[in-house]
Order: C-alpha cells, then structure tokens, then sequence
C-alpha cells in the first residue's frame, strides 16, 4: 500500500554529502552539442528559467533545491506544497519558498514546473491528485531514487501536453525536514535524467538546464539502466548498513554498549548511512526489487567467497580483493565524489 503524502523526499545518505560511490557516467556529455566533460554551474538565468514553480516535499532535497533555485534566480516565484502542516510553516518560515500550503493540487496550478520531492511510494497517488491541475505546457519531475516507477505511475497518470522529466540527483546527507535544507547540496554532484524516448527535447534540455545551473554534472541514461546502476551503487549500501547496525542492536546489551563506546569509523559510518528515512528506503527496496535482489544474490555469492577464504586461511585471496576495492576508492577520490 502506498505510504502517504506527507513525508518529504530524503535523499541518498553517504559518510559526508553524497553517495557512497557516485553513479558512474556513460562516458558522455548530455549536453546537447557538446562532446566534452559534463559542465557545471552556476548561472544566473535572466530572464528566469522557469516563471512559477512547485516543489511539493518540502524535505532535504526539496528544500535544498528551492534555496538553490531562488539563489541562482531560476524560477520567478516558489510555491511549496507539502501534508504537513508543520512542514508548511517552517518552510514559509526559513524562507524556501514564496508561499507554501498543504493542498498540493492548489500548489501545482499555473505551475510551468512541478517538481516530486517526497517518497517514491507516494507518487502514484500524488500524481493522480496534481494530474487535473497540471497547465498544459508543464514539465513535471521528481528527485526519487527509482525511476522505472516514476515513468510508469507518474507518466500514465499525465494528461496529454504535459511533460515527465523524471530526474534524480545523487546528493544528500543523513538529516531530513525543512530546517536540512541548504543551496549548495548538489554542487560537483551527479543528477541522472531518465526521459522516455518519445519525451519531448525542449523539456529535457530545460530540466538538464536547472540542474547544471544548481552546479550539478548530467548524465542522461534510461529508467531500467538507472535502476540497475543505482541499486549496486546506492541501494543495496544502504541496505547492508541496515543490516550491520541492526545486527549490533541484537546483540547482548552488554556488548551493545562496548560497540557504541569503542566504534570505529568504519561502524559510524553505517550508522549514519542507516541513520536515512526509513519510510522512503522502504518505498525504494519495494520499488526497486528485482534490480536489488539480482545484485544482492550477486553479492551474497562474493560474501560466501570471503567467508570461505578466511576459514580456510587463503591470505592471498583476501589481499586480491582488498587490493582491488582499494583502487575504486582511489578513483573516486580522483573524481572528486568522495
């Protein structure tokens, strides 16, 4: 069943901002006419890129890009939508948008942009609700880490003329609501667009255009190809961090103190991955099952590998593989995504 509407979008968690190991690129620039490195911000749009936009999820994403689009003058006036009451008032609060209000089907209208910053479980309901409200001429996107789901739930449910650039910037922290939000998320970070192939060029080119003026990289690739990517690179991380911080909350309480008091950076790292929404991550594994499931079998046989290695004493295969997982933290660093 659906979770319901009111949790704002909180993104993929990594050891600083970021995800664990970025989503790696294609090999291309999807700007268009432009086969170099992907470019980056920041530039002010004037006149603005977009002249009414509603960020509905008023969450650590969906903040953060309110703040970076107001910082960078992209929309001319931000309407933010969220369930939550108190989501509503902080955002008016701390300044993140023009106005806010919890009727989302309200906040969409005369909206050139809507953007879907809360939980991927939601979106099926969230886009039957905003559909009759769409303007035609409308781009509607979203930040959710699953997109075979976005283009099915989201794309069917859209009246014609309106158009579905589904987005999803690889940014984040362990923290959530309004207060988490900040301008500079997204900067030196990857967003991967995933349009259909009948998508229409003119929004894709202006949604490409919003994130590498928020200072993010992009990198265009289909919904399934993103799902599989991100399922080795994001999900099942989290995953295996659930698993090892709940693992230590089993233990003896006796020694569930001692790995509070004596963790290394190692196990804080976990906890502060583990530390993401659960109703978002729920949403996700659900989503996303078959492309996790097939990575954690694949998974699941290299841990066996291991486990065998160590009991029967083969130092050599252990070093192998320590050298070899040494060298893509390496490249990461080298790519600045660390």
């Amino acid at each position: 069943m659906p979770s319901p509407i009111l949790r704002p979008e909180c993104p993929d968690i990594a050891p600083d901002v970021g995800d664990p190991t970025q989503a790696p690129s294609s090999g291309r620039d999807s700007s268009p006419g432009n086969g170099d490195a992907p470019r980056t911000g920041p530039l002010v749009a004037n006149p603005p890129l977009f002249r009414r936009v509603a960020v509905i999820g008023m969450g650590l994403i969906g903040g953060s890009l309110a703040l970076a689009m107001r910082r960078h003058g992209l929309a001319g006036r931000l309407v933010g939508g969220d369930h939550n009451p108190d989501h509503v008032a902080q955002a008016r609060a701390l300044g993140l948008v023009d106005e806010a209000s919890s009727d989302l089907a309200a906040a969409v209208r005369d909206c050139d942009l809507i953007v879907l910053a809360t939980p991927v479980g939601t979106f099926a309901d969230l886009a039957a609700l905003i559909a009759p409200q769409c303007a035609p001429g409308a781009i509607v996107t979203d930040v959710g880490s699953v997109k075979e789901l976005v283009v099915r739930e989201v794309g069917s449910r859209l009246l014609p003329g309106v158009h579905l650039v589904p987005a999803h910037p690889i940014a984040g922290t362990e923290h959530s609501g309004p207060t988490a939000g900040f301008a500079e998320l997204f900067e030196g970070r990857w967003c991967i667009l995933t349009p259909t192939a009948d998508a229409d060029p003119e929004a894709v080119a202006r949604i490409e255009s919003l994130w590498r003026q928020v200072g993010s990289m992009v990198e265009i690739m289909t919904a399934e190809h993103h799902d599989r990517v991100l399922a080795i690179t994001s999900h099942l991380p989290h995953l295996i961090a659930y698993t090892i911080v709940d693992t230590a909350v089993g233990l003896e309480e006796s020694t569930q103190s001692e790995v509070i008091k004596f963790s290394a950076s190692g196990f804080r790292d976990f906890t502060r991955i583990a530390a993401s929404d659960p109703i978002m991550w729920r949403d996700i594994f659900l989503n996303n099952r078959e492309a996790v499931l097939d990575i954690l079998q694949r998974f699941t046989e290299d841990l066996t590998a291991l486990q065998r290695a160590i009991r029967r004493g083969e130092g050599d295969t252990l070093q192998d593989v320590f050298t070899r997982t040494r060298r893509i933290r390496r490249s990461i660093i080298d790519a600045r995504q660390a």
